[in-house]
């Protein structure tokens, strides 16, 4: 191998420390010499065929959200859960077609549709159902309104978006990219190293995310379905409705599971490691993020009654205040503003999770392992809203399991 070509050690690195999580970004900039492959029990990983030039592996040092999270811009408006905004509303597609078919209330497929309709964008970068499997994802473009609402919903599975960076990129026009809110770092910190990417891609829109179950979540729920995943012509985790449930269909029928049992019952057991020491997973680099604006129960927890759907979106940046302001004026969307101080009650699981990723991450270079890069994400300044009981526990826990080999289990 030659001086000027190399075995990736971010890769290696990453790999070895659990914290991939399957944005598909290193196969997208490495011409082949690394690719995406499914691994046990069911996420998405890189492995290198090929040497790279060192060029390329100084990129995906500083762009994999496994070795680097991009940093959250800076300002006034900056919480230490919900990340920097511009405006925050709820709202919902005036769409009934548009608000049932999508998560939540539709709000991200709305926004697509009018950014497509205007000529913001010429098509959209995302991730649907596998044609061939629907109940694996697949990286789609999209480019009408009719085959935005065929991919709408949640996707509670591996994907790799950003695989096919380049292809896109050479592709003339404008695209627009929805992804998690890894997918969105990875793409931030890669547009810093070739500004052409945001001229390329003016609009990234993300949204709150809860972790990437392995497709043993899905196993789990054709398991209790007692429907065979060769059957399965259909697959959505969840939409048509609010919160919608995981449905199954086969030739012979359709099977249902609600939403609080697949993924508070199967989903949410199999989430990758990298994902629970996530320092952004409100979409904190994206132009807007939206998520589901739950009501509470009497107890102050979210309600997964079946009711019409509404959506939480904040917009972060001029782009994504822009197009917000376009969609509403065009009647595509209704909204309501929204004091940031309210969004702990809709998502009470995340401003808990941000509390306590500093004692989480604190655990990891005690039992010697690596950790990303996370400045910038106001880390510290969640920590401080945490328990003393509750950062004891989440560093313990996680040095425990990681000494242990079962960080996965955390």
């Amino acid at each position: 191998m030659g001086s000027s070509a190399v075995k990736s050690a971010t890769v290696r690195r990453v790999l070895s420390g659990e914290l991939c999580v399957g944005c598909g970004l290193c196969a997208g900039i490495s011409s082949g010499s690394i690719t995406m492959t499914p691994e046990p029990p069911g996420y998405a990983r890189p492995r290198q065929v090929a040497p790279i030039p060192r060029p390329v592996e100084a990129k995906i040092a500083a762009a994999c959200p496994g070795a680097t999270v991009a940093p959250w811009p800076g300002g006034a408006r900056v919480h230490p859960y919900w990340g920097p905004w511009r405006s925050i509303h709820t709202g919902a597609a005036k769409s009934p077609a548009v608000r049932f078919e999508g998560s939540s209330g539709g709000a991200i497929s709305a926004l697509l549709i009018h950014a497509l309709s205007t000529g913001r964008v010429d098509r959209v970068l995302h991730v649907g159902p596998d044609p061939a499997d629907p109940t694996r994802n697949a990286t789609v473009i999209s480019r009408t309104a009719e085959e935005i609402l065929a991919r709408a919903g949640s996707r509670y599975a591996a994907s790799s978006p950003l695989e096919s960076i380049r292809d896109v990129l050479a592709e003339p026009g404008r695209t627009a990219f929805v992804g998690k809110p890894c997918d969105i770092s990875a793409l931030r910190n890669l547009a810093q190293l070739e500004p052409s990417i945001s001229e390329k891609i003016p609009l990234m829109i993300s949204f709150f995310c809860g972790g990437i179950p392995s497709f043993a979540g899905v196993e789990r729920i054709l398991a209790a379905l007692d429907v065979k995943r060769a059957d399965v012509t259909e697959f959505r985790f969840r939409g048509r409705g609010w919160p919608g449930n995981c449905t199954a269909v086969t030739p012979t029928g359709v099977a249902e599971m609600s939403y609080a049992e697949s993924w508070g019952g199967h989903l949410s057991k199999e989430v990758q490691f990298r994902c629970k020491i996530c320092p952004d997973a409100v979409g904190g680099v994206a132009d807007i993020a939206c998520a589901d604006a739950w009501y509470g129960d009497d107890d102050g927890y979210p309600s997964f009654d079946e009711q019409e759907g509404r959506s939480l979106i904040i917009c972060r940046t001029p782009a994504g205040e822009s197009l917000l302001k376009s969609a509403v004026g065009a009647s595509e969307l209704d909204v309501e503003p929204l004091e940031v101080g309210e969004i702990e009650r809709m998502q009470p699981s995340q401003a808990r999770r941000k509390r306590v990723i500093f004692s989480r991450t604190a655990a990891l270079p005690v039992s010697l392992q690596p950790q990303p890069k996370m400045a910038g994400l106001r880390i510290v300044e969640a920590a401080r809203r945490a328990s003393f009981g509750e950062a004891v526990r989440n560093f313990l826990g996680t040095l425990r399991r990681t000494l242990r080999g079962t960080r996965s289990r955390l």
